[in-house]
């Protein structure tokens, strides 16, 4: 089968060329898909660059969502698939393919609403969202929620899922004011907006919520973020730690507002986890919000914003969209 490849195994994204490769084989419990389209994320430029290796036993090919149709099962199979179903999933690694070879847990039987393309863009970042918020971050009527990176696609999905799950305000934040623009446009987009480069987001959300602050955060950013999130958390204010694009080490922390203010802070790597930890979360998702959602045209509480679809033969430019954080939205390779 086709599928991309990285010369030399890692760096730029003038190194990813499309290669044959075997087709993935089967284990008892998992399915092939023929895949018509996969998700780009920020985790695959990090891999391609030889920075965050896929878990052990996953494919060391790119990509970890994707839409497409079943065309095998496994022998052990026992919920019910059958060859031609359309599906959307998540999978820890090799969706930049024409095959993927999936537990049966981890696929969803893809709404007849949504496009393939949508479908794609669905799996990796409104799980990572509903992870984040719902699981981790407990969120609940009357909260005020700050998502940082508020135009990324986790971001995007974080905003209204928050606004779905009632919170009282939701305040985006980003780097220019096309991006504020558009967020707080957005049906059951943000209701606030702060560019982190001339603003300082803390006060900010303290300003919205008179002078309580945000009762869950969700934080991609680390480093440069860290004390100002600690300021920002309401008493009882929960943190999920994502990703930690601005740095590792914090150079200085008061430390005192994690014990006076009663803070809860949590990192997580959603590829990482279990396939039982994933299999449950991707049950409850289904279940919870999947209905939900509609393409961006569609007139659901949830949709799904998508920058630009690139054909798998451009996805050295689509990598480089992606790299130039050019995306509102997500971007999206269809396999053709």
């Amino acid at each position: 089968m086709r599928a991309v490849l990285i010369k030399n195994d890692k760096g730029p994204s003038e190194n990813l060329y499309l290669g044959e490769v075997p087709t993935p084989t089967l284990r008892p419990t998992e399915v092939l898909i023929q895949i018509k389209a996969f998700g780009l994320n920020r985790m695959d430029i990090s891999q391609r660059e030889g920075h965050y290796p896929p878990p052990p036993g996953s494919s060391t090919i790119l990509g970890v969502e994707f839409s497409g149709k079943i065309t095998q099962l496994g022998t052990g199979t026992s919920r019910g698939w059958k060859v031609g179903d359309e599906v959307l999933g998540l999978a820890g690694g090799g969706a930049y393919a024409e095959y993927i070879a999936v537990n049966e847990t981890h696929i969803i039987a893809k709404p007849s609403h949504l496009t393939w393309t949508e479908a794609a863009s669905i799996p990796e970042v409104f799980l990572t969202a509903f992870l984040a918020l719902v699981m981790i971050g407990q969120v609940k009527e009357d909260d005020n929620v700050l998502v940082h990176a508020g135009a990324s696609g986790v971001g995007v999905a974080a905003i209204q899922l928050a606004r779905v799950y009632g919170a009282r305000s939701v305040t985006a934040t980003t780097s220019n004011q096309d991006k504020i623009n558009w967020l707080l446009g957005l049906p059951n987009g943000a209701t606030h907006a702060a560019n982190y480069k001339t603003e300082d987001f803390s006060a900010v959300v303290k300003q919205i919520t008179g002078g309580k602050g945000a009762d869950v955060v969700i934080d991609f950013v680390g480093k440069s973020h860290f004390n100002k999130n600690l300021d920002a958390l309401a008493v009882d204010g929960r943190m999920t730690m994502l990703a930690l694009l601005s740095g590792f080490v914090v150079d200085s922390v008061n430390l005192a507002p994690i014990l006076l203010k009663r803070l809860h802070i949590e990192g997580s790597t959603l590829r990482s986890r279990s396939l039982e930890y994933q299999a449950a979360l991707i049950s409850r998702f289904s279940k919870e919000i999947l209905s939900k959602i509609t393409g961006e045209s569609g007139d659901g509480p949830i949709r799904t914003y998508i920058h630009k679809v690139y054909p798998w033969t451009e996805i050295q430019a689509a990598h480089q969209e992606m790299e130039g954080n050019k995306n509102s939205g997500k971007i999206i390779a269809e396999v053709v």
